[in-house]
């Protein structure tokens, strides 16, 4: 939502990493069954990706107070997410995800969870921004609490709304001296790579397969086993978790630009489209010459890069505007 004319760099780049996470996790998703460390890889980035992004979509929706930033939500965010349900339902038809033709609006499909939701959190600001931090604690209760609502869940994206405005909300209250401060910690890169590999090794051991809906943020307790007050407790566990991680995430981005910095402005593009190819590949290629790929990370890191830059790039922004920004 920003539109600055001097770019950061620093978000440019920390956006640029987590649409390669964003990529490289569904790329890997349908191979983790069979692979623990992909398993493992994939839950530490889920632990961590969208609600990196969500921060950042918070700290740059700073501006919503000002005249026509309502409308601009509508016109960047609600009426793309109108265009792609509809092109996402007539692609699933005719590659026989759906037996029938149908535009249903409340419930996002794949992906598109995030502009729904994202449109949300911009309109939660009117309440909750003049909490200020007061509002952040609330939000987080509330995060907690949805949980035990059993009929939450995937309808208007409810339950992501709820469950990750926190972050949003987070990202919203703090502004560019605490960027700087996260920067200019001390010994800040050690502590970075100290924390992801820390949580990496965690996950490798402790994190068990039946607890992977906990980082989607998209069902209730009950919906993800038989609810006990507990999980209230470790919903709370996990927001401090995937803070402690952002933060290390952030001590590790770089400030400088560098050619692939670009991207960083284009990941829009990167995440309404890669769904297609995603999608194309697990309809024509078999499970079983998938799995043949499982254990060839390299070629897996490649071919989601490959993704990134070509989705990223100035033809394909330059074609598909019309359809994503609205532009003429």
């Amino acid at each position: 939502m920003a539109s600055t004319t001097k770019r950061n760099l620093y978000f440019d780049n920390a956006k640029l990493i987590l649409i390669f996470l964003v990529v490289f996790g569904h790329v890997i998703s349908p191979l983790k069954r069979n692979d623990d460390f992909l398993f493992t890889v994939y839950t530490v980035i889920y632990l961590f990706h969208m609600p990196a992004f969500i921060l950042i979509s918070g700290y740059f929706a700073k501006g919503y107070r000002k005249k026509g930033y309502l409308m601009k939500s509508v016109k960047k965010i609600l009426l793309p997410y109108v265009i792609f349900q509809v092109i996402y339902s007539i692609f699933y038809f005719f590659n026989g995800e759906e037996q029938t033709l149908t535009f249903d609006f409340l419930q996002p499909h794949w992906s598109l969870w995030f502009l729904l939701s994202l449109f949300c959190w911009n309109i939660f600001l009117y309440v909750f921004a003049r909490l200020k931090w007061a509002g952040f604690l609330l939000a987080v209760g509330i995060g907690i609490a949805v949980g035990y609502i059993d009929q939450i869940g995937s309808f208007l994206s409810l339950s992501r709304t709820f469950v990750f405005f926190p972050y949003f909300l987070f990202g919203f209250l703090i502004d560019a001296k605490h960027i700087q401060w996260i920067k200019d910690f001390k010994f800040s890169s050690v502590i970075g790579i100290g924390l992801i590999c820390a949580t990496f090794i965690v996950f490798s051991y402790s994190f068990p397969s039946e607890a992977v809906p906990w980082l989607l943020g998209s069902s209730s307790y009950a919906d993800m086993g038989n609810v006990n007050l507990i999980d209230g407790v470790f919903r709370g566990i996990q927001y401090i978790s995937t803070f402690i991680v952002i933060f290390g995430f952030l001590t590790l981005v770089p400030s400088g630009g560098s050619k692939f910095t670009v991207i960083g402005e284009r990941t829009l593009y990167i995440y309404l489209l890669h769904g297609f190819i995603i999608k194309i590949i697990e309809t024509f290629v078999s499970d079983e010459s998938l799995a043949a790929f499982a254990q060839n990370y390299l070629l897996l890191i490649l071919f989601s890069i490959s993704i990134c830059l070509i989705l990223g790039s100035y033809l394909i922004k330059k074609y598909t505007k019309p359809l994503i920004e609205l532009r003429l």
